[in-house]
């Protein structure tokens, strides 16, 4: 069986006058149809540059090689053209922050019916706009006649990302994009916005990527999470087995960042707040210096594919 979206040894690096940033190193990872998948991890893991080169939406001086094939159909290499044939319409996007995702000059009601129109050319003017007060509806937003008439700025943050989701599912997207999503809201709104989430991929039958840091988001959200670390992926799992039986160090650390009224300190939790730096060869794992169970003789030379 074909898989939605299938990453094979993606790599994405960042030239720099001193020496290349190495964002994302040979991570592998699928999506299925109506499967959410959460990239988490912390600032700096490689998730959102894993998410973006999907979508070809990283900078031209990003270097990125490896495979990435929605339904068998390889997207790197293909034309900024023909990617925008598929970034709207087969794969839909939600950006971290709604407002600067937004024109602030146009209602939201035409933004969302030029988010149809621009696939669907023979879709009239009223049609869409129709379908747009339809899909603000869909994502909750109350009085969506009337709404669909505002601009950006005459609504709330919740009420921007609403609009964002709508537009994302507007073309019954086969891939749903989520670059943290819920960032920047309220807890009650988050929860909300997680219930749209949800709604978006029971109607469209989408599989989902949902980049966050949020553990709370994976437990509520996702049914499997890849665990990134200073571009790897270090650990891939089924949300319940994660929560159970997380296999690295790196992962125990993240659980036990979870604010806990029982648990002071949970085992395993991180011991440096330090980022992660590159070292020189040889070198120890990559997780050793952020993992409170990991032996600190537990020295080895780099695999053959990675970069110091």
């Amino acid at each position: 069986m074909t898989r939605l979206l299938e990453v094979s040894g993606l790599t994405v690096d960042f030239p720099t006058d001193t020496a290349a940033v190495h964002a994302v190193r040979g991570v592998n990872f699928h999506v299925d149809s109506g499967e959410v998948v959460a990239l988490v991890g912390e600032s700096g893991a490689g998730k959102s540059a894993s998410a973006m080169a999907v979508v070809g939406l990283l900078p031209e001086f990003a270097e990125i090689s490896g495979s990435v094939r929605l339904r068998g159909e390889e997207l790197l290499g293909l034309s900024d053209a023909e990617l925008s044939r598929i970034r709207g319409n087969t794969i839909g996007t939600v950006f971290q922050d709604p407002m600067s995702a937004l024109t602030p000059v146009y209602t939201v009601g035409d933004q969302i019916a030029e988010a149809l129109t621009v696939h669907n050319r023979d879709l009239g003017r009223r049609a869409a706009r129709a379908r747009a007060v339809e899909l603000l509806e869909l994502v909750g937003i109350a009085q969506p006649e009337q709404r669909a008439r505002a601009f950006p700025h005459e609504l709330s943050g919740g009420e921007r990302q609403r609009v964002v989701i709508a537009i994302a599912i507007a073309n019954d997207p086969d891939l749903l994009i989520c670059d943290e999503p819920t960032t920047a809201l309220d807890v009650t709104v988050q929860a909300q916005i997680l219930d749209v989430l949800k709604t978006a991929r029971d109607v469209t039958g989408a599989g989902v990527l949902i980049i966050t840091h949020d553990l709370g988001v994976v437990a509520e959200f996702a049914d499997r999470a890849l665990v990134m670390y200073a571009g790897r992926a270090v650990e891939d799992a089924p949300v319940a087995g994660l929560y159970e039986r997380a296999r690295m160090p790196y992962t125990v650390g993240l659980l036990g960042s979870v604010p806990r009224l029982d648990a002071p300190q949970a085992p395993g939790s991180c011991r440096s707040r330090e980022p992660h730096r590159r070292s020189p060869r040889p070198r120890p794992a990559a997780r050793s210096p952020r993992a409170a169970r990991w032996p600190s003789t537990n020295v080895r030379p780099p695999s053959p594919n990675s970069s110091s």
